[in-house]
């Protein structure tokens, strides 16, 4: 397909515009994807707003958003397994395939990875992209492209459940609830965890977690969540923490909630890089601490758990903004994050 194409673009910290550019042209094991929504991520918000996260630098003009859903238009010759019209998720990052990580079935540790909106690979708040079509998961007839623009938080949470070994008869508590701590709870809920109690500090995103699902919540502005965890649980800490907050001192009291030889899992990401833990009381537990960087063979299972309507992906969104609205749409994200828990941009008119 031949034409241009309109692509938002930040031009600096707080500044999106927009520019005309060339739809891609098709590598053969490609598909081109007329995008429909996109969902706009913490990460998105965090290189708005500060124009970097660690090392990844944006220098604009840089197209944000890696969380997209869409209609395929045009096939690579060597694609089959893909048609035009079929409706899809992108799973965002393009691995190597060769390094022992990729090999080992680990590809979101390939060092090599080429991934949406990631300095200085350009993401997809545009109306076309070029994907790999191996990349690209076909949709049931029963869950929307804006669904499949979700997919990719969902997935998130869904490996965080699996690094925590989720499984029924635990407790589970999650930390935080913003987009990633929502689809966690809905995650665990999915893979057959008894009790899964949601804590955060604003009480219109508890209210979001108790409609998604959630068997309690915990305002840790008006309690001790360490110790309403451990009156829920008759003073036995419970089996399972996953945090999604990023801060120092949720990191810490995962370790005070938690039984003896129960798992915590990192998720969220601190703003300094650096924690101190209660480690004795780590060691005399003996804990298992693991961590989550994005995800691997999941789109098929959170597929699936959409469509049998086993999560609530369309209950986590709060906001639609419309493509000519994006300054609006990152402006808000960013000044009003009780009320916005989820936000997507709607490409299409």
């Amino acid at each position: 397909m031949q034409g241009k194409m309109k692509v938002a673009v930040m031009n600096g910290i707080g500044n999106m515009g927009f520019v005309e550019r060339d739809i891609p042209r098709l590598a053969d094991n490609e598909v081109l994807v007329k995008l429909e929504y996109v969902g706009i991520c913490g990460s998105d918000l965090h290189y708005y707003e500060n124009g970097r996260i660690g090392d990844y630098i944006v220098k604009p003009p840089f197209v944000l958003g890696h969380e997209p859903g869409g209609t395929v238009v045009e096939t690579g010759k060597n694609v089959r397994h893909l048609k035009i019209g079929d409706r899809v998720a992108l799973e965002p990052g393009k691995t190597c395939g060769h390094c022992e990580f990729c090999k080992t079935g680990r590809y979101n540790l390939c060092p090599d990875v080429i991934f949406f909106a990631t300095p200085p690979v350009d993401g997809v708040f545009q109306e076309y992209v070029a994907h790999e079509a191996g990349l690209c998961f076909k949709l049931p007839d029963n869950v929307s492209t804006m669904e499949g623009a979700l997919i990719e938080p969902m997935a998130v949470g869904f490996h965080a459940a699996n690094q925590g070994g989720a499984h029924a008869g635990q407790t589970a508590v999650v930390i935080g609830a913003g987009c990633i701590g929502l689809v966690t709870m809905m995650a665990l809920k999915a893979e057959g965890v008894s009790k899964v109690y949601v804590v955060d500090i604003m009480q219109k995103r508890l209210d979001k977690a108790l409609e998604l699902g959630a068997d309690g919540v915990i305002n840790g502005m008006e309690q001790d969540a360490v110790k309403a965890v451990l009156d829920l649980t008759d003073g036995n800490g419970c089996d399972l923490v996953i945090e999604t907050a990023g801060a120092e001192k949720t990191t810490q009291q995962a370790v005070h909630m938690t039984k003896k030889g129960a798992t915590i899992v990192c998720v969220g990401y601190n703003a300094t890089g650096m924690v101190n833990l209660p480690m004795s009381l780590a060691l005399d537990k003996e804990l298992t601490i693991k961590t989550v960087f994005r995800y691997r063979h999941i789109y098929p299972m959170a597929i699936e758990a959409v469509a049998a309507g086993k999560v609530n992906l369309k209950g986590v969104v709060t906001n639609i903004f419309n493509f000519d609205d994006i300054q609006n749409a990152m402006d808000s994200s960013v000044r009003n994050k009780e009320d916005i828990v989820k936000a997507v941009v709607k490409i299409i008119k």
